[in-house]
């Protein structure tokens, strides 16, 4: 059989649906309605003579065929990618940066990169976890993000490209009335038994709520339960004030009315950040981010391991990685 010539977008379908294995979920990363993701979808099968999903009412897998045809898909778009940057001036188009959450340490390495190239477009984003900003990644909605990239699926974290940034102590967020505001930092064995926050329930952030519930289980710690996801920090300080948890946080974390942020300590928790890019992408604003996170790493120590911490053994070869 002779295979035809397939417009890229019906692939771009197929990856987001084998990827989410969930036809509102790609529609949703795709910005395209779902019936319209359907019918992509339905014209691939066709074109292909091959069916590539098995669709039920309750789940969506991929069929043998699906499952051969993803991998030569990805490689398809990802030559379209690279053919569209080979003859683009990536100066031309701002180059997109998640900071996660604004007033931390990725902020500071976007000011530093504007300052280090003034004629690009640096442009700001707040995803709220590198879970879901790997996806806008990979899909070339975003260009950069920062976060905890061991947390991450192998199949994603082998298409991105990654730089240690810092080892970011960690925090607690707790009511100005909780026992331990008083003190000038917490051990670990201080919140043995407490309900502490840390993301349950937000897919956004599954990479921050594996790590808490690693360092959790150490120390006799509960994971608090889902709470209504908040948007905003007046709503994120509500639902908090509301259900009287302490937070997991990191040491920069931006100060919330009616809270104390204490260090952690004894052993210190690290939140190791990394920046995040798809593989093969170039743009002068990438290179004078890396070049500001290599600067203000170096100048403040943000690569530099306290004696007695604590870090997960994945996260701490992946922080002495740099691709």
């Amino acid at each position: 059989m002779a295979v035809p010539d397939i417009d890229p977008r019906l692939l771009r379908a197929f990856v987001a649906v084998a990827e989410e294995l969930h036809f509102t979920r790609a529609a949703a990363r795709l910005y395209v309605a779902q019936q319209a993701l359907s019918r992509d979808i339905r014209r691939l099968e066709r074109e292909l003579r091959r069916e590539l999903f098995v669709r039920t009412t309750r789940q969506v897998s991929l069929t043998p065929d699906g499952e051969r045809l993803l991998p030569y898909a990805r490689r398809v778009l990802d030559a379209y990618t690279a053919l569209s940057a080979a003859f683009a001036d990536p100066a031309d188009r701002p180059l997109l940066v998640d900071l996660n959450t604004d007033g931390m340490t990725a902020a500071r390495v976007l000011a530093r990169a504007r300052e280090l190239a003034p004629e690009c477009e640096l442009m700001a984003r707040f995803e709220s976890g590198l879970t879901w900003a790997a996806g806008e990644l990979l899909a070339g909605r975003l260009d950069v993000s920062f976060g905890r990239a061991a947390g991450l699926g192998p199949a994603v974290l082998s298409r991105l490209s990654v730089q240690p940034v810092r080892y970011e102590p960690m925090a607690v967020l707790l009511p100005r009335d909780h026992p331990l505001a008083g003190c000038e930092d917490v051990a670990m064995s201080d919140l043995t038994g407490e309900t502490v926050y840390a993301g349950a329930g937000n897919a956004r952030t599954l990479e921050w709520t594996d790590l808490a519930s690693a360092l959790f289980a150490e120390w006799g710690i509960v994971l608090a339960p889902p709470a209504p996801l908040a948007v905003g920090v007046a709503e994120f300080q509500r639902v908090m004030a509301k259900t009287g948890n302490p937070v997991l946080a990191v040491s920069g974390f931006p100060p919330l009315p009616g809270t104390v942020l204490r260090p952690l300590v004894r052993p210190v928790p690290l939140s190791p950040l990394l920046m995040v890019w798809r593989k093969g992408f170039d743009h002068p604003g990438l290179t004078a981010l890396r070049v500001a996170v290599t600067e203000l790493a170096g100048r403040e120590g943000w690569m530099v391991r306290p004696p007695t911490s604590w870090l997960p053994e994945t996260d701490a070869s992946l922080m002495g990685h740099c691709s």
